[in-house]
């Protein structure tokens, strides 16, 4: 099992109950695809540098840690492509956490 990062940039459209929902569902797509969630960070909504679509100003940035099969990658990535709450997924490696000291 691999660590991964997934930064999600949700389009909640200026409700801020939204993110609550949309953050649930997204774990629950994790742990249905067969991962595990270990932390979610809650960031804030920030104005995009580009904007590409002027419905799409800004967006409520989600971080959000979990550990899987690299398969899982791809059928994250074809489910929540569907889902109309979430803008942006980007994925990554994660580095393992340090022990402390």
């Amino acid at each position: 099992m691999k660590r991964y990062e997934g930064l999600f940039i949700l389009n909640t459209a200026g409700k801020e109950e939204g993110v609550k929902t949309a953050l649930d569902k997204i774990s629950s797509e994790i742990a249905s695809a067969g991962g595990k969630v270990e932390t979610i960070q809650k960031m804030d909504r920030k104005p995009f540098a580009r904007v590409a679509d002027k419905r799409h100003t800004a967006g409520f940035y989600a971080n959000v840690i979990f550990s899987g099969t690299p398969a899982i990658i791809s059928t994250l990535q074809s489910k929540l492509a569907l889902d109309e709450e979430i803008f942006r997924v980007l994925f990554s490696q994660a580095p393992e956490p340090k022990p402390a000291k």
